[in-house]
C-alpha cells in the first residue's frame, strides 16, 4: 500500500510522546514492503522547542537511530492535499493537527473514494475539550483510532465519526528491548516531563517522597521542569538529567535497578484503561516497574505481576525498598513483564489490527459497489 500520515512530528520526541509510537509503527510498515511518508509541519512545537534547546544539529541522533525514516515538511497554507493523497490507499491523521487541515483532507477523501482515511486521537482532549474536539470535520473520515475503549466509545456515543476503533499504543521492540550494562549508575530512574500541574502533587507523593525516605540514588529525565520543580528535586536527592532522547532509553534503564510510572491526572481520574505509552516501553526494557494508581480496566496487563501498583506514597516507599533489596524479585517482576510485552504489545501486533482494520474498510467498498 501507499500509506500517507499527518503528524505532529515523527523526528522530535520533544515533550511528544506520540513520536515513539509513531517511529515504531512507520518501522514496521516499511519492513512488510509498504510505502509510508510522513508529512510534518515545518514549525511543529515539538520539532521547535527541540531545535532551540539542542541546536542545528538536534535531529543527528534520530536518523542515526532511525536510518529509514524520514518526514516532508510541509506548510499548512501551502500544501497541495490533492497532489499528496492522490494514489495513496490510505491516510492517518493524528489529532494534533490544525482543525483546517484535517477538514481539508476529508473534502481530498470526498474525491477519492478509493482512499480510506482514518483519524488517530492519542489524547484526553474528548473528556477535557469536547467542545473543541467534536468540531472537527471528520464526516467524511472512514473512522477513528482511538488508543483507549473510553474514547473509542465516546466517539460513537457522541457522533463524532461513523466507526471508532481502539488501538492502544505499544512499545516498538526493535529499539526498545532489554539492554546488558555493566555501569551502574543508581538505585531508580524517573524518565517523564513535570510539564504542569497534571500530576506536580502526584511526583511529590510518588517520586520525590520515597526517594527521600530511602535515601535512594535516583535520576530523573525529563522536559518542562521549571526552576521550581529542579530545586524540589534536589532537595530529595535526585539528579535531573534533562532532555533524553527517546531512543537512548533502554540504555538508561539497564543502568538502574527499578523504575516508576506515574501517570498524568486526566487518565486516571476520566481515561481508565490508557496507561500510555511509557509502561509498555519499559517493560520491554525488561527493568522492573513499581506504576502510582491507575486503573487497568481493559485487561492490559497483570497488574501485580507485570508491575506492582502503590496505592499512595508510603507503599512505594514500601515496594521500592523490597525490590531493591531483592535483586531475584526484581529479575522475576522484569521477566513477567518482558513477556506481556511480547506477547500482546508490540508494534508488530499493532500494525497486524491496523492492517486488519484497513482490509475490513476495502470489503466493505467492494460490498457497496457491487449493491
Amino acid at each position: 500500500m501507499r500509506i500517507v500520515m499527518f503528524y505532529h512530528s515523527l523526528v522530535s520526541d520533544w515533550n511528544h510522546g506520540n513520536a515513539h509510537f509513531l517511529r515504531g509503527v512507520v518501522g514496521e510498515l516499511q519492513r512488510r514492503g509498504h510505502d509510508v511518508a510522513v508529512y510534518e509541519p515545518r514549525d511543529g512545537w515539538s520539532r521547535q522547542h527541540l531545535m532551540a534547546e539542542r541546536g542545528p544539529d538536534a535531529l543527528d541522533g534520530f536518523h542515526r537511530a532511525y536510518p529509514t525514516l524520514r518526514s516532508v515538511t510541509y506548510d499548512v497554507a501551502a500544501i497541495d492535499l490533492d497532489a499528496v493523497l492522490g494514489g495513496a490507499d490510505l491516510a492517518i491523521v493524528h489529532e494534533w493537527n490544525e482543525a483546517d487541515l484535517i477538514h481539508r483532507i476529508g473534502e481530498v477523501r470526498a474525491r477519492l473514494p478509493t482512499l480510506r482515511l482514518l483519524f488517530h486521537d492519542t489524547h484526553h482532549r474528548s473528556v477535557s475539550d469536547p467542545e473543541g474536539l467534536g468540531a472537527y470535520d471528520l464526516q467524511h473520515y472512514d473512522g477513528v483510532l482511538a488508543y483507549g475503549k473510553v474514547i473509542s466509545d465516546r466517539y460513537l456515543s457522541e457522533g463524532w465519526a461513523r466507526r471508532a476503533w481502539t488501538w492502544h499504543e505499544a512499545a516498538d521492540t526493535t529499539v526498545f528491548r532489554p539492554s546488558l550494562s555493566e555501569l551502574r549508575l543508581g538505585d531508580l530512574v524517573w524518565i517523564g516531563n513535570w510539564a504542569d500541574e497534571e500530576r506536580a502533587d502526584e511526583l511529590r507523593e510518588f517520586l520525590l517522597q520515597p526517594v527521600r525516605a530511602l535515601g535512594l540514588q535516583a535520576t530523573a529525565y525529563g522536559v518542562r521542569y521549571p526552576p521550581s520543580a529542579i530545586r524540589e528535586l534536589e532537595a530529595a536527592g535526585i539528579r535531573y538529567g534533562g532532555w533524553l532522547p527517546n531512543y537512548e532509553v533502554p540504555r538508561v534503564f539497564s543502568r538502574f535497578a527499578v523504575t516508576m510510572h506515574v501517570p498524568r491526572r486526566p487518565y486516571v481520574e476520566a481515561l481508565p484503561g490508557i496507561p500510555t505509552i511509557r509502561p509498555f516501553e519499559v517493560l520491554a526494557c525488561g527493568i522492573p516497574l513499581v506504576s502510582a494508581p491507575w486503573d487497568d480496566v481493559e485487561g492490559l496487563f497483570h497488574p501485580g505481576e507485570d508491575f506492582l501498583v502503590a496505592a499512595d506514597g508510603e507503599e512505594m516507599t514500601r515496594l521500592l525498598g523490597d525490590l531493591l533489596g531483592h535483586p531475584e524479585k526484581r529479575r522475576a517482576l522484569a521477566r513477567r513483564g518482558l513477556r506481556t510485552i511480547q506477547g500482546r504489545h508490540t508494534c508488530v501486533h499493532r500494525v497486524d489490527e491496523l492492517l486488519a482494520i484497513v482490509a475490513a474498510l476495502r470489503a466493505d467498498t467492494r460490498a457497496e459497489v457491487r449493491a
